[in-house]
C-alpha cells in the first residue's frame, strides 16, 4: 500500500486487505511478518486492528533491512525524509506503530542469504550507498530518464 498517492487511499487499502476475526485473535499473541516498513502508517494500522480485535500481543518481523534511503532506480518510494527508518531507531518505530516487539532482517544476514550473488544486487535503499549517484542521473520523475543525446 505504500505506493498509493495519499494516506487516505493507503488506509483504505489496509482495511480492504485485513479483516481481523475477534474469535480467532482474542487473547492470542500474534506475529505479523511483512516485507518492509516504509512510512510506518500501514504497520500502525495493522497493529491497531489486531489489538482492537483482541490480540494480547502483536510482534512485527520485517523480511528486509530498514529502508533508510529513496530508490531512484524505478521503485516509487517516498523521499528519504518520509521514510520512518531514516528518522527513527527501531525502538522508536516500535513505539510509533504500537507493537510489542519489532525486528528487521539485518543487511549482513541478507548478504549471507544471497551468498556469492550478493554483489549483484542494489542495497541503496538499505544503505544509502548508490551505485550511480542520484545527482548524476537525469530524471524528470521515477522511471522517466531524460535523453540528452
Amino acid at each position: 500500500t505504500f505506493i498509493e498517492p495519499s494516506q487516505k487511499i493507503r488506509d483504505f487499502g489496509v482495511k480492504l486487505k485485513l479483516s481481523p476475526v475477534t474469535g480467532v485473535l482474542e487473547g492470542k499473541r500474534v506475529v505479523v511478518v511483512d516485507d518492509s516498513i516504509v512510512r510506518g502508517t500501514t504497520s500502525s494500522k495493522i497493529v491497531r486492528l489486531l489489538k482492537e480485535a483482541g490480540a494480547k500481543e502483536v510482534h512485527m518481523r520485517i523480511a528486509s533491512p530498514p529502508i533508510i534511503a529513496s530508490c531512484y532506480y524505478g521503485v516509487d518510494t517516498p523521499s528519504s525524509e518520509e521514510l520512518i527508518s531514516n528518522r527513527m531507531s527501531v525502538e522508536e518505530i516500535r513505539e510509533f506503530i504500537g507493537c510489542d516487539s519489532l525486528a528487521f532482517l539485518l543487511i549482513d544476514s541478507l548478504n549471507k542469504m544471497l551468498g556469492d550473488d550478493s554483489q549483484n544486487f542494489c542495497y541503496a535503499c538499505f544503505s544509502g550507498k548508490y551505485p550511480v549517484k542520484p545527482e548524476e542521473m537525469k530524471v524528470k520523475r521515477v522511471g522517466e530518464f531524460v535523453d540528452d543525446g
